[in-house]
């Protein structure tokens, strides 16, 4: 296995690093400098997943987190990845490497970590903040999991997780997928939308909290992105993780979500950049 030839660990932390969130007894969020990493499964349990894998070398934060809520030499049972960004399969490598588990991600998304396919150059020209010129740094080779990584099942099931489903939530990658409970509405939505404005550099260090939609420096397909936001929207979620920012639920969460879609132009979309018309 190997990450691509442009991985580099990047000094970029906010308030919320190293910090977790029990949104719900049995989800946790573990930030990660400037991404979210999910734990589902009760503490003290050997038996939980991990969604997503943060940012480059940072594996012995996850693995820390994971036995402080898990107990000491805790493993999941799987990773699900919920796509294949850098600032999402950072650590991944080494995390197999640990907890010799298995990788599940989107059909759509495997060339991206098999090796095959790089990501679209970021959008650094687009309109927002600081994090838009600085992501030029950012980056986009693919990684190699080799036989690591499976696809996710095609009738919607999450392995290990059978209250949740997982949707297709694409735009900001081809494949980018969401889970949801149904139970309790609680939806980690990956970058379909997020809770910060990522864009702005205070933003991503004091997470201040606001719905946003997804990045504007790495969503080459905003149309597609509404569609997938609209898709949340619909689901009506009352507690909504995303891949950065802190959790949001109740009436926070539904009028941010409303306010989004129906200023979708104005407030999600950049004005100019490479990924939109001028």
């Amino acid at each position: 296995m190997r990450y691509g030839d442009d991985y580099k660990k990047l000094p970029v932390y906010s308030k919320a690093s190293g910090k977790g969130t029990e949104v719900v007894p049995d989800v946790y969020v573990f930030t990660d400098q400037i991404v979210n990493v999910i734990f589902i499964g009760m503490p003290g349990n050997d038996e939980f997943i991990l969604v997503d894998a943060g940012m480059p070398k940072r594996g012995d934060k996850i693995i820390e987190a994971a036995e402080e809520r898990f107990g000491p030499d805790a493993k999941p049972s799987a990773i699900i990845l919920t796509h294949g960004h850098f600032d999402h399969v950072g650590s991944i490598i080494e995390l197999v490497e640990e907890w010799q588990v298995p990788v599940y991600i989107h059909k759509k998304e495997l060339p991206y970590v098999t090796g095959q396919k790089a990501y679209p150059e970021p959008d650094y020209k687009a309109n927002g903040g600081m994090v838009v010129k600085v992501s030029k740094a950012f980056p986009t080779d693919p990684i190699d999991l080799e036989d690591k990584v499976s696809t996710l099942p095609l009738d919607g099931t999450v392995p290990f997780l059978p209250e949740f489903r997982w949707l297709p939530v694409p735009g900001h990658t081809e494949g980018q997928i969401a889970l949801f409970r149904e139970s309790d509405r609680l939806i980690i939505a990956a970058d379909a939308f997020v809770t910060t404005k990522q864009e702005s550099l205070y933003a991503v260090l004091t997470q201040k909290a606001e719905v946003s939609g997804p990045p504007r420096y790495l969503t080459p397909d905003w149309d597609t992105a509404k569609e997938s936001f609209r898709k949340i929207v619909d689901l009506d979620p009352y507690y909504g993780i995303t891949g950065h920012g802190e959790p949001m639920s109740g009436e926070p969460l539904k009028e941010g979500l409303l306010h989004v879609l129906n200023n979708w132009e104005d407030v999600a979309m950049p004005d100019k950049g490479k990924f939109v018309d001028d």
